[in-house]
C-alpha cells in the first residue's frame, strides 16, 4: 500500500514541477516579447507586423546570427552586449523553421496572455499591429532595469536602431544573409 500512495505523491510532484516550469518558460517569453513591443511603440508608431516581431525575435534569441548581420555592416555592439561564449555556441530558447522563417508557436499564447493582462493591445486587419500600453511600458521599463533583462533590453535597443525595417524586409535579409537559420525543412528546429 506504502508504495502505491508513494508512486502516487511521486507522480503528482512530477506532474506540479512540470507545470511550475512550463509556467516559469511562459513569463521568459512573455517579458522578452514585452520589452520588443515596447521598445518598438512610439506615440505614432506599433510594431508592424506577426512576421516582423518574429524576425526581431529571432535576432535577439540568436545573438550569434545578429553578430554576423552586425559584422557584415561593420557594426559593434555596445559595450556589455556581445554574445558570452556560452551564447555564441547555445541558443536561449530554440525557434522552428516554418513557411517564412524562423517561428515560435507560443507567439499566439505570449500575445494572448500580454493583451490579456493589459500589457499591450494589438489591432487586426491586413496585418497585426503591436503597441504597449502604459502599464506594459512602466513593465518594461521595470524589467529593462532589472540585471536579469538589462542586456536583452539594450540588444533591442540595437536591433531598434539598426533592423527597424518591414518584417518582409527582415525576412529576406535572413533568407539571403543567414541561410544555415532556414536551409532546412519545414518544422525542424534552427
Amino acid at each position: 500500500m506504502t508504495n502505491r500512495s508513494e508512486q502516487v505523491a511521486a507522480a503528482a510532484r512530477i506532474r506540479a514541477e512540470g507545470r511550475q516550469e512550463e509556467q516559469r518558460e511562459s513569463h521568459y517569453h512573455e517579458a522578452r516579447v514585452l520589452l520588443l513591443i515596447s521598445e518598438f511603440t512610439t506615440a505614432k508608431k506599433s510594431l508592424d507586423g506577426l512576421t516582423k516581431l518574429a524576425k526581431l525575435d529571432f535576432l535577439l534569441r540568436y545573438p550569434a546570427m545578429l553578430e554576423r548581420l552586425l559584422t557584415e555592416r561593420d557594426l559593434l555592439w555596445p559595450a556589455g552586449t556581445e554574445p558570452t561564449s556560452p551564447e555564441r555556441l547555445a541558443v536561449e530558447s530554440r525557434m522552428t523553421r516554418y513557411k517564412y522563417g524562423p517561428w515560435d508557436q507560443r507567439y499566439y499564447s505570449v500575445l494572448g496572455a500580454l493583451a490579456a493582462r493589459g500589457l499591450i493591445t494589438y489591432a487586426g486587419g491586413g496585418r497585426a499591429e503591436f503597441r504597449v500600453t502604459a502599464d506594459g511600458a512602466i513593465a518594461a521599463d521595470t524589467l529593462a532595469a532589472t540585471d536579469e533583462w538589462a542586456v536583452v533590453a539594450q540588444r533591442i535597443a540595437l536591433l531598434k536602431k539598426h533592423f527597424n525595417t518591414t518584417g518582409s524586409a527582415l525576412k529576406n535579409l535572413i533568407y539571403e544573409r543567414l541561410p544555415d537559420a532556414v536551409d532546412r525543412p519545414w518544422r525542424t528546429e534552427i
